[in-house]
């Protein structure tokens, strides 16, 4: 079995010290020595996981197009939240596997493009929308506390509570697609279905792992019942 592999590190810093690469390159040896096979090539970025631009992954997966091998990466989930990450190696035609989601399919792909991509384009949307109405009121925005503490208190500038509210239900929206597969195929538990969005590696809004209470916030936010 043919592989391609590819790594990437966040920062110029990691790229250089080889900081990460070395863990990433380990999942993928023990991976494919597992099934058998050789890795004709290994492609390594360097970028910000903002950053669009993925010249080394253009590469790596034509290579693994035109060759029939498949794309091996590490870790799907650093990845998942990264639209054009995703939409690229959906719209590659290549096969791939991950060394820490060896079941993902393009299904799985498919689901996480269309929720990263969503939820950044609605929170950038509704956050905005709200900041510019409080503006607009004559409010005064900011808060020296953070949205943590505003979160905790459920308190402080209307303005940046509407914000965090805002996120929260483009996240919820976003993820609704997500909860009626699950369902579908049988995961209908608070802990299943926290189980399942944690192996998708689909985080929270607020970046951390799914429990039986934050999963019950999110069917309510979107009335899922």
């Amino acid at each position: 079995m043919k592989y391609v592999a590819y790594l990437r590190v966040s920062t110029a810093r990691q790229g250089q010290s080889g900081l990460g690469l070395e863990a990433q390159r380990a999942a993928i040896g023990s991976l494919v020595a597992q099934r058998g096979g050789n890795v004709l090539e290994t492609f390594v970025e360097v970028e910000s996981g903002k950053i669009n631009a993925r010249p080394e992954l253009a590469k790596a997966l034509h290579l693994a197009k035109v060759t029939g091998a498949t794309l091996v990466i590490a870790k799907l989930d650093r990845l998942s939240r990264n639209a054009a990450f995703l939409l690229a190696l959906q719209d590659s035609g290549a096969r791939f596997i991950a060394a820490d989601m060896p079941d993902a399919n393009e299904l799985t792909v498919g689901i996480m493009a269309l929720v990263a991509q969503q939820e950044r384009q609605a929170i950038s949307k509704r956050t905005t929308e709200a900041l510019q109405a409080a503006k607009a009121r004559g409010q005064q925005l900011g808060n020296p506390n953070g949205a943590a503490s505003l979160r905790r208190a459920a308190r402080g500038n209307a303005a940046a509570v509407a914000a965090v509210k805002a996120r929260a239900d483009a996240h919820a929206i976003a993820l609704r697609p997500v909860l009626l597969e699950l369902r579908a195929k049988g995961y209908n538990t608070l802990s299943c279905l926290a189980e399942q969005l944690n192996k998708r590696g689909i985080l929270t809004p607020r970046g951390g792992a799914w429990h039986r209470s934050s999963v019950a916030n999110l069917i309510a936010r979107v009335a899922l019942r």
